[in-house]
């Protein structure tokens, strides 16, 4: 399997935003819960509407984990996405798929979505975990708060919160891109 980046520049996630909407608001909404919540796509999937409907915070057993996690929707993520499940009945997955009945999409379609907009807008090593990555990547560009980002992956350390949001590569292709023997 092979290694998915973060979406380091803020306008590359505009224009994934930009495509995904064009795909439909399911589309957007996936990516945009993502990058807002730092949770692992397992767990995307399995939200329902009740899970958010009139929620500050979104409480879930993570599936890879089995730990409890309570995360915030921050205001603007919470005002989309309350928008996005107004007419939606409260047991109706977060995000539907159009086949069988009130089912979610599957993990394999979630990545295809992904990467037919990533192909559309020119970006390469994205995956479901790109997600994911995204979020870390830019809430530690923001806070440089390494420990608070390894608490909310629940990583074993802060070394492998750097690696997974592709801080320590970077650092790396900084350094190499300066050396020369």
């Amino acid at each position: 399997m092979a290694t998915v980046q973060p979406i380091r520049d803020t306008e590359a996630i505009e224009n994934m935003k930009r495509v995904l909407k064009k795909n439909g608001q399911r589309d957007y909404m996936l990516f945009v819960t993502g990058i807002n919540t730092g949770l692992r796509i397992s767990d995307i999937l399995k939200l329902k509407v009740s899970d958010v409907k009139n929620k500050t915070h979104i409480t879930i057993k993570e599936k890879k984990t089995g730990k409890a996690k309570r995360l915030l929707l921050n205001a603007t993520f919470k005002a989309e996405l309350d928008e996005y499940i107004l007419d939606m009945e409260d047991d109706s997955p977060l995000f539907k798929s159009q086949k069988g009945i009130n089912k979610p999409i599957c993990g394999i379609r979630a990545w295809g979505i992904l990467n037919e907009a990533a192909d559309k807008c020119g970006l390469t090593e994205i995956g479901t975990h790109t997600l994911r990555k995204t979020f870390g990547y830019h809430f530690y560009q923001q806070y440089k708060d390494v420990a608070l980002l390894q608490e909310i992956f629940n990583h074993s350390s802060p070394s492998v919160t750097l690696r997974y949001i592709g801080i320590n590569s970077d650092i790396i292709d900084t350094a190499i891109s300066k050396f020369n023997l």
